[in-house]
């Protein structure tokens, strides 16, 4: 396929123009024309990039991409060698952030609900373009049952925030995968038992606490792992392209 041809296919699943974004979304370092091989992965990192390489990998599809608003723009240093690399060996980068968040099918947020078993009912912030979602379990839990779930499922053991009456149990559950620790308090004002995100602050186990809900953080990487990846097996399933999902350790 045509890496400006695979651009515009991934750009009409994830509606992009939709969004206003941190970092573009598409397209963002130009390599190979035809594109046969993909490896996807959460980050566009050194790692990332090497494996690619050895492999013979004629595009990146990541999460996590660059030119994120706010960071340095002279192309040096760790930035620098991680282009260079791209560039030397003929390798397109294609990066989609908060498309990939919300999207209804292979959103980050889907694919947690999907494997933690919640039934989605809707977007957390009022609209179908909300980054954060809710929804209920079939049946209650205990925080520590729930924290036993999210454990298995990620194979990585979330730091779990009791409220104050620990023992509440958990039918209703609000979600934001990857940095979304401060739409705990959305969701606790709107009476939700629990709300999960990858990172947590200083901020936020008070905030637990103090408002009577269960806190979940399930770490950045762990919760983001499973859109690129449903994405990446979108195309090989729907368009024929040999993709590889990789996951290169990361403990956040």
């Amino acid at each position: 396929m045509n890496n400006v041809q695979l651009e515009q296919l991934l750009n009409e699943k994830l509606s992009p123009h939709l969004i206003k974004d941190y970092s573009p979304n598409g397209l963002q370092v130009e390599g190979a024309e035809q594109v046969k091989k993909i490896v996807t992965g959460v980050t566009a990192s050194q790692a990332l990039i090497d494996y690619a390489i050895k492999v013979g990998a004629d595009a990146l599809l990541v999460h996590h991409g660059y030119f994120w608003k706010g960071e340095p723009e002279p192309i040096r240093g760790m930035k620098g060698k991680r282009i260079r690399s791209l560039i030397k060996h003929d390798i397109n980068l294609y990066g989609y952030h908060l498309p990939l968040d919300i999207h209804p099918e292979l959103g980050n947020n889907v694919q947690l609900a999907k494997l933690l078993g919640i039934e989605i009912d809707g977007g957390l912030e009022g609209h179908p373009q909300s980054v954060a979602m809710f929804g209920h379990l079939p049946s209650p839990v205990s925080g520590h049952e729930f924290a036993q779930r999210i454990a298995k499922v990620l194979q990585r053991t979330p730091l779990h925030i009791a409220p104050e009456q620990s023992d509440k149990l958990i039918s209703t559950v609000g979600w934001c995968t990857g940095g979304g620790q401060d739409f705990v308090e959305l969701a606790a004002s709107q009476g939700l038992d629990a709300f999960i995100s990858g990172e947590i602050s200083e901020r936020t186990t008070y905030t637990a606490r103090e408002m009577g809900i269960h806190y979940f953080s399930a770490g950045h990487h762990a919760t983001e792992r499973y859109g690129i990846k449903a994405l990446g097996e979108w195309l090989a399933q729907e368009h024929g392209l040999e993709v590889e999902f990789v996951d290169i350790d990361n403990p956040v």
